[in-house]
């Protein structure tokens, strides 16, 4: 698992350096757990993309009738639910990490943007950041000063993620936490989620990813004795995120804060989830949890 997160920068610099093409706008965007997180970032950051869950939007929201363009995304290449919307398009675009898989293959793709991340055998690390370079590149941003920060500050995330799981550690061995939350605001609400999924994953304990206003609708209520980490970007919500974590702490919350202050709040999604890799590894260690997935499998295939 370590291996894996330690590989980030040398993949993110693969897919950088691939020749950019570019992704098409107001069309699904359909993908589950890291890969729905990812476009749903470009989402807030007012991409026009519509992020929708793959189970979802085959069940609830394809209205039996073909559309003439989507992209689906999964790093597999063969998820159960990113293979049923296949048959939901005329056409569409595949992004995955494995061009040998089915999702790369069905009569009706146009086009296959590869992540280019190597083999992943952990929770998503290399090919959630990859993901998010995949999107960058295929909407027209440049995130090329944003990678060589990435490798900069690779040792100082992985300090960030070794001190938190030392703090959680602590909390959870004194049984002082009841509720654990992981909160965001705009292109970081996927950041949340995608933290929490390999935080629940690695550790075997129930972290909740949200928006930090949807937190300060209702689940502030639960502050005390809960554990809440606050991903920051300089953004239009910054400054009521801190004031937040100053509220929540008087109600007897315990506050994380993780942020890249050298990030523009758009890119910012590239350095934040990478402390949290860090700390999923660092803490199942310390909580002696040897195996990732254990009820499933890292790939979710419907029977």
């Amino acid at each position: 698992m370590l291996s894996e997160i330690l590989e980030i920068p040398t993949r993110a610099w693969d897919v950088l350096n691939a020749p950019a093409k570019s992704l098409p706008l107001q069309v699904p965007y359909l993908g589950m757990g890291s890969s729905y997180f990812a476009p749903l970032s470009f989402k807030y950051m007012g991409i026009d993309i519509h992020p929708e869950m793959a189970s979802e939007y085959v069940n609830y929201l394809s209205i039996n009738k073909k559309k003439p363009l989507g992209v689906i995304l999964s790093q597999s290449g063969k998820s159960s639910e990113a293979l049923w919307c296949t048959a939901l398009f005329e056409k569409y675009v595949a992004i995955s990490n494995d061009m040998e898989k089915p999702l790369s293959h069905a009569p009706n793709v146009s086009e296959v943007f590869l992540m280019m991340a190597g083999e992943e055998h952990y929770s998503s690390s290399k090919t959630y950041i990859n993901t998010l370079l995949v999107l960058f590149k295929g909407f027209g941003f440049d995130p090329s000063v944003s990678v060589q920060l990435l490798i900069d500050k690779m040792a100082a995330y992985e300090a960030k993620g070794k001190e938190m799981a030392e703090q959680v550690f602590e909390l959870l061995n004194n049984n002082q936490i009841q509720d654990i939350y992981i909160t965001g605001s705009g292109p970081n609400i996927g950041t949340a989620m995608q933290a929490a999924l390999i935080m629940s994953e690695s550790t075997k304990r129930n972290f909740n990813g949200l928006p930090m206003a949807q937190y300060d609708h209702g689940p502030k209520e639960t502050a005390k004795n809960s554990l809440v980490i606050q991903i920051l970007a300089r953004g239009v919500s910054y400054e009521r995120t801190l004031k937040l974590t100053e509220t929540i702490k008087a109600a007897g919350a315990h506050v994380i804060t993780v942020e890249e202050p050298e990030a523009e709040e758009h890119f910012s999604i590239l350095h934040n989830s990478v402390p949290f890799n860090f700390m999923a590894y660092y803490l199942a260690q310390k909580m002696g949890i040897g195996e990732t997935f254990t009820v499933g499998g890292k790939v979710t295939e419907v029977v």
